[in-house]
């Protein structure tokens, strides 16, 4: 090899060391607490290198510190080397997420888990909890931003309610946009007395079916848990965009969610020309004294909740609808979204008179399902699994997952020696292809639930071992009656040729 030949490759070599240089800083047991306390704030992950959440948050985690680099350091610890910290932290399972100020633990990280929304989180974090707003100029600025704005009128900077508002900032900074202000010409347009709080909506997002401000009751005391609940009942109106950032604040209820090709920054007339066709039916059902939440959304971002209606995730521009409650029942509107919106009408008065049909995401019933592993679909669950007579043994599994593919003979082994057990039935489920109860939580592959007879609203999920005596020692513990086992057939011996 020549000299400029390995020159070359050596300078090749250290440039891709170079390029593979991680933003995310290491910590270990001995490291953890000399480092943290360096930094003002530092968000680190507790991982461990097997979960398969970890290894799909990283590439997202790896991009947020590159972005947020110079502004919040991001850290991690593996757990399965670093016990001490991981212990001394409660971390008991992966990945957690937490805040960490001047060496101090501040409280979970509760914000997206994808770069984007890491970054937004942490600057929020990075920032003063409430801004102070010092001219006319930067309090409009300051409410023209995408998001929500809480905003503050004090003549006295000084006062109990400013206290009480700075508390209510710090402790909602991730999830809501604070400033203060006491310039004179803003605080005698918006206090009361010399003190008020008001909600500033998105100005995108102004629309003639609602207020753009809401203003905290003037009758009321100021204090940090009435801004809190304030701002919850008041900060998405009747139809919010729901985006990655704020998706975890809009579900969990009663949701109603048109999906149509929304974009803010490329088409907003069209965006909320959708939007407010279902703000125009929505509003005349809230009237009435229904209770139903309402969102738009992008088709493309949520295409998979798209899919999880069996609605069509292609950008489209007219709207596809679906409602999820928060028990995890899910109804679907068949009806192409109209423009005088009656469609959406004739939708929510069958909703709300119970004439609609649960939808649920289902493979067809196996014709035979004589194996010693009954295979469970949507539609056939409550036939199997919540039959109240029986114990059942659950997994739900994905058809690409190895860890799936290396239980699977295991499994089946299970269910040939229980078999003969008229009162425990050994089942599976492909998660991927059937939507799963919500009492049962499925966050990764294979999950396994006992689902003992007489409590079939409280499954619980099995941690033991994988192996089939793992299995069988579980059972023997938990099931409603002694599990009658298949013993395995001795050989037989052969005769002994005759001579």
């Amino acid at each position: 090899m020549t000299r400029s030949l390995l020159g070359a490759l050596l300078v090749l070599g250290a440039a891709l060391s170079v390029a593979r240089a991680s933003d995310v800083v290491d910590l270990t047991d001995d490291n953890f607490q000399d480092t943290v306390s360096q930094h003002s704030m530092m968000l680190v992950e507790f991982f461990a290198p097997w979960c398969g959440h970890c290894k799909k948050l990283a590439p997202e985690y790896e991009e947020a510190a590159t972005k947020l680099k110079g502004t919040v350091s991001l850290a991690k610890v593996d757990c399965t080397a670093n016990s001490e910290t991981c212990n001394k932290y409660g971390v008991s399972g992966y990945p957690t997420l937490k805040v960490f100020r001047d060496g101090e633990e501040s409280g979970a990280y509760d914000g997206p888990r994808n770069a984007d929304g890491i970054v937004s989180t942490m600057k929020k974090q990075a920032g003063p909890a409430s801004v102070t707003l010092r001219s006319v100029e930067e309090f409009e600025k300051f409410i023209a931003d995408s998001e929500a704005s809480v905003l503050g009128f004090f003549r006295d900077l000084y006062s109990e309610p400013h206290t009480e508002f700075l508390k209510a900032a710090n402790t909602l900074r991730e999830k809501y946009r604070f400033a203060h202000t006491d310039v004179n010409q803003l605080v005698d347009q918006y206090d009361n007395n010399g003190e008020g709080v008001v909600l500033f909506r998105p100005p995108r997002l102004a629309n003639k079916f609602e207020e753009s401000t809401v203003t905290f009751p003037a009758d009321e005391k100021i204090t940090s848990h009435k801004i809190k609940k304030f701002i919850q009942d008041n900060l998405f109106g009747i139809c919010p965009h729901m985006t990655e950032d704020n998706r975890e604040l809009i579900q969990g209820k009663d949701l109603l969610v048109a999906y149509f090709d929304l974009d803010y920054d490329k088409n907003p007339k069209g965006s909320n020309y959708w939007r407010n066709r279902v703000m125009m039916i929505a509003k005349k059902f809230l009237d009435a004294g229904h209770k139903l939440n309402f969102a738009v959304a992008n088709r493309k971002s949520f295409a998979h909740e798209v899919t999880e209606f069996g609605l069509d995730s292609s950008a489209g521009d007219i709207p596809v609808v679906g409602i999820k409650t928060a028990k995890g029942e899910k109804f679907v509107m068949q009806e192409e979204f109209s423009r005088d919106g009656k469609a959406l009408e004739r939708f929510l008065q069958d909703y709300f008179d119970g004439k609609l049909k649960r939808y649920m995401k289902s493979e067809p019933i196996p014709q035979t399902n004589d194996g010693p592993v009954k295979v469970v679909v949507a539609e056939n669950f409550d036939e199997l699994v919540n039959d109240d007579s029986k114990d059942v043994l659950i997994e739900f599994y994905a058809p690409w997952c190895g860890h799936c593919k290396n239980l699977e003979p295991k499994y089946k082994e299970l269910g040939e020696k229980l078999s003969g057990d008229p009162n425990i039935v050994i089942a599976k489920m492909d998660a991927t292809a059937n939507d799963v109860p919500p009492n049962y939580e499925v966050r990764g592959f294979p999950t396994i639930y006992f689902s003992p007879a007489g409590s079939k609203q409280t499954p619980k999920r099995y941690e033991g071992g994988r192996e089939v005596h793992d299995f069988l020692g579980y059972l023997r513990k938990e099931a409603t009656n002694p599990p009658i086992v298949k013993e395995d057939e001795k050989p037989k011996k052969k005769k002994k040729e005759e001579l």
